[in-house]
């Protein structure tokens, strides 16, 4: 590839993934467009991850840290990278071999855009599943569609280092949805770019996967509080965050009833009747 083209610098956060840490790995290293550097940031495993890590010599930038959760990872990642550009890839995903040539491609024909994605292939338990409808990507100013769940994947994003700059890291005290509330900071004022091939393999149903919680939805009325009092939405995103904000609040309120929690249920019931 040109000399000239766009520094990528990959990010790879990975906990006690041995398993698939070297699929991933060997998944950039595969990549038409050659990254400027690939961070593995080892957060803190007790498996077999660091041998696995050192069998790459230094093909990889590796940084090993205490246990301290993905978003950590990822920020430890994001601070240390030296390219313009960001690609993020959890560790139980992969890349298909044109994902960052096509991506990169993308973004140059578009020099305004500061952050795409691309469309998906899923894995479950080793099956490949279609995703349901409202699991649908879409593009540009995508605020309000990204409000009901989370519609960007990390590891099929490309962002441009400024903008995290502008918007921040990902926030280290929220266990899960961490990604949601970046793609809304993000979108409530930026477009996002979708690339409509599926380049990025998302597997899922394993144990230690974070989006099998069933406490999502907390989280994610944990982020939505912040965007609707942060400053940065227009009255008509905010409006659209606060309906949601009463959905997600009457849902979980609900559950907590069914389950006897119901200090949990009033708090949540309570924040609904401070709304208005």
């Amino acid at each position: 590839m040109a000399t000239m083209q766009p520094p990528v610098s990959v990010i790879i956060p990975t906990f006690n993934r041995a398993w698939c840490l070297k699929e991933a790995v060997d998944s950039v290293l595969a990549q038409d467009y050659p990254a400027m550097e690939i961070i593995v940031v080892d957060d803190g495993s007790t498996d077999d991850t660091p041998a696995i890590l050192k069998s790459y010599g230094s093909a990889l930038r590796v940084i090993r840290q205490p246990n301290s959760g993905v978003s950590a990872a990822r920020n430890t990642g994001i601070r240390a990278a030296r390219g313009r550009w960001i690609a993020l890839l959890d560790s139980d995903d992969i890349w298909l071999p044109a994902k960052l040539a096509v991506q990169m491609r993308y973004l140059q024909a578009r020099p305004r855009l500061r952050i795409c994605q691309t469309e998906e292939i899923w894995i479950r338990n080793d099956r490949r599943v279609n995703p349901a409808a409202k699991h649908a990507k879409a593009e540009g100013m995508i605020f309000e569609k990204c409000l009901p769940l989370c519609l960007v994947s990390p590891s099929a994003v490309v962002i441009h280092a400024g903008l995290l700059k502008e918007v921040g890291l990902f926030d280290e005290d929220l266990p899960a949805c961490e990604d949601y509330d970046m793609w809304l900071r993000i979108s409530c004022r930026h477009p996002i770019g979708l690339v409509p091939e599926p380049l990025t393999v998302k597997r899922g149903g394993h144990p230690d996967q974070l989006s099998r919680s069933p406490a999502l939805d907390r989280y994610r009325i944990r982020a939505l509080e912040k965007i609707i009092t942060s400053g940065l939405l227009s009255p008509a995103q905010r409006q659209a965050a606060v309906a949601m904000l009463k959905v997600k609040c009457g849902i979980y309120a609900g559950g907590c009833r069914k389950r006897g929690r119901l200090q949990e249920a009033r708090r949540y019931e309570d924040l609904v009747a401070g709304l208005g």
